[in-house]
């Protein structure tokens, strides 16, 4: 089975057995309510873990897990990573995607040009940006909006865009 990461354990806090964890997730009330079902990767191995509560603090979630309710059960998770398993996965609606489908596509323009695979996704606001790696030339920082991401063909593995004044 596929393991895919949502967030890095950065620290405890407090006693009573809560992390800070740092989300590498959009879907980040989904994966951290209570009773979702999480496992902690640490050195090779997998722990499965069950979410007890999650608040937002400073920009990280504050986790508590059932059954870890003192510090020194969940000291030794700092650095670790949190995964959900591929089969606890939600079915995205149309248009949507996860990060996973859409790093290391490659990337065409309208009029058949190929521009570079995309090597990253950054979500810096407003839309996500997805960082198009191009042979020789600097990165490509593609804003993912109508007017340029024209179509996403999983089967194809390409992403056909419309490059805009400025973006090239």
């Amino acid at each position: 089975m596929n393991y895919y990461h949502v967030g890095r354990i950065v620290n405890t806090h407090g006693i009573r057995g809560e992390v800070r964890v740092v989300p590498i997730t959009d879907f980040i009330d989904e994966r951290f309510q209570p009773g979702a079902e999480l496992v902690i990767e640490k050195k090779g191995e997998r722990l499965p873990v069950t979410v007890a509560s999650a608040r937002p603090h400073k920009g990280m979630m504050l986790v508590k897990f059932v059954g870890m309710d003192n510090i020194n059960d969940v000291e030794k998770f700092r650095d670790c990573l949190l995964s959900v398993a591929e089969d606890q996965q939600e079915d995205l609606a149309e248009g949507e995607y996860y990060y996973r489908q859409i790093i290391g596509l490659k990337v065409v323009t309208t009029d058949g040009r190929e521009l570079g695979e995309i090597k990253e996704i950054m979500s810096p606001g407003a839309n996500d940006v997805w960082v198009v790696d191009r042979p020789g030339k600097q990165d490509l920082l593609l804003p993912v909006i109508k007017d340029v991401i024209k179509k996403v063909d999983l089967d194809q593995q390409m992403v056909t865009v419309e490059l805009l004044e400025g973006l090239e």
